[in-house]
């Protein structure tokens, strides 16, 4: 299972997401995040595309391996972080 940190930064920026574009409140933040908890409000009914599990078994099991792909979504994830100044304790580390 892929290492969420749960820092929230992916449901705060969603406006460039075809498949999310419906849950975008206008400001590229999901209308069923939830800033005082940072938590999804759907969290067990969350969109496929919110699922890098999920994803990965539909999608992209044929182009990649497992880690190759959790790599990548912690290189967006870190990124992410680092773009938006999030603390160093959310970093994505897959022990690699």
């Amino acid at each position: 299972m892929f290492p969420c940190s749960g820092c929230g930064l992916c449901c705060q920026n969603i406006s460039n997401i075809q498949e999310l574009k419906h849950y975008d409140l206008g400001n590229g933040m999901c209308k069923y995040f939830d800033m005082s908890s940072n938590e999804c409000m759907i969290y067990n009914n969350r969109p496929e595309i919110c699922q890098i599990d999920k994803m990965y078994e539909i999608k992209y099991r044929t182009s990649y391996k497992k880690q190759e792909f959790y790599a990548l979504n912690a290189q967006v994830c870190n990124t992410l972080q680092e773009k938006c100044n999030k603390d160093k304790k959310y970093r994505i580390n897959l022990g690699e």
